[in-house]
């Protein structure tokens, strides 16, 4: 079975389990009745103006495996607000339905320019983009067995695209094309007081091709990033196509977690801003899965007459939602969606 055919044979059982999720799925106030796709939409901004949980937008799909690509919408396609059963649906009409047929052409020697359709991502991509790729989260162990960097051409001590360096630990192999990575900061959890490295930011520098496998091996930097130092990591370059649409939805089984680090090392983390998590593959972490943050109460003195006394802690208030769009083992990298407020490090994130 195809990838294709496999995504649409998913969600159209998905869509049958979801039928009875949807009773109590809650629209919009100011929902509209339909609405054409536009460039620059995203289909979380998409759902928002549906529903008021847009998490909850798969439960609502209606599915066409008769067309092509059925779960990817595209700039001029018009969605339609139906209710089947009492139930709301979201029904797709394709800006051009032939596109999903076979017809007969006839052919002239004519140059014709079309522009590429792309489909409208869930989230903003320039947000997420340098982060799709690159190996940005190892273990300690990962990094302490990976290649390094033993020693520039001509005695350097930093260098830069078309130069020349040496490698120990390169195990001779087909692949000869290298990602340069350093050590950063630390992932850390607190778990009972004490504190543990779930792993360290991977940062990149650039590309490497092998010229010689020997000890040393010598390489030559493709391109860069940023300089090349001594001791810094190898790790095999992966060629992959990268994923731009995560379907959101809330996960199955009740999780619960904290933000861990921010990205580019912001202050206060708002809307767009990408934040670090202490939940990944090893809890149930799935790309596309939309969690609450929480901020913890106060604590206050019930000073008021006649009252119990005492210290009081208030209830958690929400800030906002993120969506995970890179999954590691024991982290998650996701993207803020929505901030009702600023959201700290250590706020809680749960199921929404």
């Amino acid at each position: 079975m195809s990838i294709k055919r496999a995504c649409i044979f998913l969600l159209v059982i998905l869509a049958s389990s979801w039928a009875i999720a949807a009773d109590d799925i809650v629209l919009n106030k100011s929902h509209p009745s339909s609405y054409m796709i536009k460039n620059g939409d995203t289909l979380w901004d998409i759902a928002s103006r549906f529903l008021r949980d847009p998490w909850r937008w798969p439960e609502i799909w209606q599915v066409n495996p008769q067309l092509k690509n059925p779960y990817l919408i595209y700039p001029g396609d018009q969605i339609t607000l139906k209710f089947k059963d009492s139930k709301p649906r979201i029904v797709l009409k394709r800006a051009n339905s032939t596109q999903d047929n076979l017809r007969t052409v006839k052919l002239s020697p004519r140059i014709y320019r079309k522009a590429l359709r792309k489909a409208v991502p869930t989230i903003p991509i320039d947000a997420i983009q340098q982060f799709l790729s690159r190996p940005y989260v190892m273990s300690e162990k990962a990094l302490e067995n990976a290649p390094y960097v033993l020693s520039f051409q001509d005695n350097r001590l930093i260098t830069g695209a078309g130069d020349t360096f040496y490698v120990r630990g390169l195990v001779p192999s087909s692949n000869t094309h290298y990602s340069l990575i350093r050590a950063g900061k630390p992932y850390i959890d607190i778990i009972d007081g004490d504190e543990e490295i779930l792993g360290y930011e991977a940062i990149y520098i650039g590309e490497a091709i092998v010229n010689d496998f020997g000890d040393p091996s010598t390489l030559t930097i493709a391109q860069s990033k940023r300089e090349s130092l001594l001791g810094d990591r190898l790790v095999p370059a992966v060629s992959q196509k990268l994923e731009y649409n995560f379907m959101p939805h809330s996960p199955s089984s009740m999780v619960e977690g904290n933000i861990i680090s921010v990205l580019d090392e912001m202050s206060r983390i708002g809307q767009h801003q990408i934040v670090v998590i202490n939940r990944g593959l090893e809890h149930g972490m799935e790309k596309g899965h939309v969690m609450a943050v929480l901020q913890t109460g106060a604590e206050i003195d019930d000073d008021i007459p006649d009252g119990k006394g005492g210290k009081v802690a208030l209830p958690p208030s929400q800030a906002g939602y993120i969506l995970l769009f890179r999954i590691f083992n024991k982290v998650s990298y996701a993207l803020v969606v929505k901030a009702t407020r600023d959201i700290r490090l250590r706020d809680i994130v749960k199921n929404p």
